[in-house]
């Protein structure tokens, strides 16, 4: 019998494509193998996002109203199997982004398959506003490195901060991605947002695969954007459907960009 939608936080899922059959989240995610499919010259990146039915991809300025049990699921699976988690600052603030791997299973298990305990948490920012008032920075265990312009004071923060500063004309995410490649040897990047990064990683060609949370919601009027803003691509960019699934009327959708 599946599960009801507050039976559990690890419900079984739907896999509608490639083949229908219950499944959960761990194991749609185990097979993903994304640093064996690293590029020469940056990380092999994936994003994840969340989204309403009519295209927002926030509530009152957060996205956990769009979020359920599957979605979580997906979003700290996504995280174990990644090199880097990269955010903006915008996301990070009005997320209030803590400890990147909470669960200490989930820590375990990313060190049993060869990765850090922890993941990197790469920031990128041409403000230099870097909100290190959230927990995160309070996080001994957090290893964060800053794409800034501008120097930030990290004195008095517990987490470990490294900043490397770009002058404007080096600050683009293609110099900051053969950066994470070739100085850290981060071979996998997961983009959580917000939709600015995402646009501009667009922009710029470095997305490999989105992973997106149809959420059976509707949000209505209001300003919140959709997963991606920013100047529009010269051409719309095609999608290949990998799997898709479904739990109570959400979709968990796996896409190929191309």
């Amino acid at each position: 019998m599946p599960s009801s939608p507050t039976s559990g936080q690890d419900p079984e899922l739907h896999r509608l494509l490639p083949e229908r059959e219950g499944v959960h989240a761990g194991e749609l995610l185990s097979s993903l193998n994304l640093a064996g499919r690293a590029h020469p010259h940056r990380p092999y990146t994936i994003a994840n996002f969340v989204s309403s039915a009519d295209g927002r991809a926030a509530f009152q300025g957060r996205s956990r109203d769009l979020s359920d049990p599957g979605d979580r699921q997906i979003f700290h699976g996504l995280r174990e199997h990644v090199d880097a988690i990269l955010v903006g600052t915008g996301t990070l603030r009005a997320e209030r982004y803590g400890r990147l791997i909470r669960d200490p299973e989930r820590r375990h298990g990313r060190a049993a398959s060869g990765l850090s305990p922890e993941p990197l948490g790469a920031v990128f920012t041409r403000s230099g506003a870097v909100p290190t008032d959230i927990p995160l920075f309070a996080e001994p265990a957090a290893r964060v490195t800053v794409f800034t312009p501008t120097p930030l004071d990290t004195s008095g923060l517990a987490a470990q901060v490294e900043v490397v500063l770009l002058d404007a004309g080096q600050l683009t995410l293609t110099t900051m991605m053969r950066r994470l490649r070739s100085v850290y040897d981060v071979r996998s990047v997961l983009c959580e947002g917000g939709p600015t990064l995402f646009g501009a990683l667009l922009e710029e060609d470095l997305v490999d695969e989105l992973f997106l949370s149809l959420a059976p919601k509707l949000t209505g009027g209001g300003r919140a954007p959709s997963i991606t803003t920013g100047p529009a691509l010269a051409e719309p960019r095609p999608l290949r459907l990998i799997w898709a699934a479904g739990w109570h009327g959400s979709l968990y959708l796996r896409y190929a960009i191309h």
